[in-house]
């Protein structure tokens, strides 16, 4: 892509001219010299139909099929229908690494997928494919890649050479080489270096490196990621339960179950129980953002309540506190519980140092509570209110913030045991519990006092 070419909302309305108007010639030569990340972005901004327009004026297939493989799931799901099973397997599939493929006919129906693999000429490339699709999507063995390049332990440096120069004509970006043994068990790496500057008659298992991390197929897509960013990878071997090299998953995979897992927990933080998207239908939407805003509504509801049981009529003024102890405790809440959910998302945090991690937000709590509560006492007396009230308002905030920075830190660690998504703790749930009972605990202690 030229450095000139900014794709922005003038540009996508050139474009939009251009394909209502049908200037093939015109349209071509705007998008040829353009990286497939900036296609797939200008295809999203299009209406459907104009979209599917400017995808057919794309005449290497090579290149489409990256296309294809860059857009969101709906947009290539409606594009996928113009095409024939067979058009799919020819156009799309032979012309992407196994496991682009894999996502790809993943996400077809049952029948067309059958329909797909069996119009794949490549016979080791629809096997491929196959044993991809029975791994589950969030795994290791969902992630992989099939293409790779292995070598014998056994094998000298010339032999080497000669069969790695036949395996890289299906893989399009080489990053490691593995060392494999006559069962095909992983041995370790091969230094491309070592390679070049060992004499020819030297065995391969002379100049291996044995240190080499690896992860199993069911291993889970998070931890995948984690490994790779813990050990600054740009490629991970898969292996069987018996130690046998079967795939690797390179880093621009991990970048994508990173973003995927950073867009689920923002959404799930925001009270958004399911993966949308903003060009969803209402009823989509509506159905993921529905079932927390009734959640919220129930927790205003026991507020109400929690309000009604203490009687305000004598002492009125507790109500002017209501919104700054319900926001305090919501605020805290969720800071503590965000740290914790990093903290398990990245794996820094580990399950053994609940106690300690409880410990640790405790004294957080305590300080922020005594700094806060401090100055909310020195402003309410400032601010004309009797000593008394200002005392209540500040013991209760130190209380509220204490309780809401243990709650925050507890309630995450508790989902991850129990294999709930910790993201939970993040969003309104935290915070409806942290209303609730920070009211509680201003009331009763106000009772107490006033």
């Amino acid at each position: 892509m030229s450095d000139k070419t900014e794709i922005n909302s003038s540009y996508i309305d050139e474009l939009t001219l251009l394909i209502e108007a049908q200037n093939s010639n015109e349209l071509i030569s705007r998008i040829v010299e353009l990286h497939i990340a900036d296609i797939a972005e200008i295809i999203e901004d299009l209406s459907l139909e104009n979209a599917k327009y400017l995808f057919e004026l794309i005449s290497d297939e090579e290149k489409s099929a990256a296309v294809l493989v860059e857009l969101e799931d709906d947009t290539r799901e409606e594009l996928l229908e113009d095409l024939s099973a067979k058009e799919i397997a020819k156009e799309v599939i032979d012309n992407l690494e196994s496991d682009d493929a894999a996502d790809i006919i993943g996400e077809l129906s049952e029948d067309k997928k059958e329909e797909v693999l069996s119009h794949i000429e490549d016979e080791e490339l629809a096997k491929d494919i196959s044993d991809l699709l029975n791994y589950p999507e969030d795994t290791a063995g969902g992630l992989m890649a099939k293409e790779l390049i292995k070598v014998n332990e056994n094998w000298n440096t010339v032999q080497c050479l000669k069969e790695m120069r036949k395996q890289a004509d299906d893989v399009k970006k080489v990053y490691t080489i593995y060392v494999v043994d006559d069962n095909d068990k992983l041995l370790g790496l091969l230094s491309l270096r070592k390679l070049l500057l060992t004499e020819r008659s030297t065995s391969i298992r002379d100049i291996i490196t044995t240190e080499i991390t690896s992860v199993k197929a069911t291993t889970d897509d998070e931890d995948v990621a984690n490994i790779m960013l813990k050990y600054d990878l740009v490629a991970l071997p898969v292996i069987d339960n018996l130690g046998r090299l079967i795939g690797r998953i390179t880093v621009d995979d991990v970048m994508d179950v990173a973003k995927e897992e950073a867009e689920k927990d923002y959404q799930m933080a925001s009270g958004i129980t399911e993966d949308v998207e903003s060009s969803d239908s209402v009823r989509e939407l509506t159905r993921a953002r529905l079932p927390w805003l009734l959640i919220g509504m129930m927790g205003g509801l026991l507020g109400a309540e929690v309000i009604g049981v203490f009687d305000l009529k004598e002492n009125l003024e507790l109500a002017f506190f209501i919104p700054l102890i319900a926001a305090m405790g919501g605020n805290v809440g969720v800071q503590s519980a965000a740290i914790v959910v990093q903290g398990l998302a990245n794996d820094s945090l580990k399950m053994e140092n609940l106690l300690q991690k409880l410990i640790k937000e405790l004294g957080v709590g305590l300080l922020n509570g005594l700094i806060c509560s401090v100055i909310i006492l020195g402003a309410a007396f400032g601010l004309g209110y009797s000593l008394e009230l200002s005392l209540t308002v500040s013991i209760s905030l130190l209380a509220v913030i204490i309780f809401a920075a243990v709650f925050g830190t507890f309630i995450p660690l508790t989902l991850e045991k129990y294999k709930i998504d910790p993201a939970l703790a993040t969003g309104p749930f935290i915070t409806t519990v942290n209303d609730v009972l920070g009211l509680f605990i201003y009331f009763w202690i106000g009772q107490a006092i006033l």
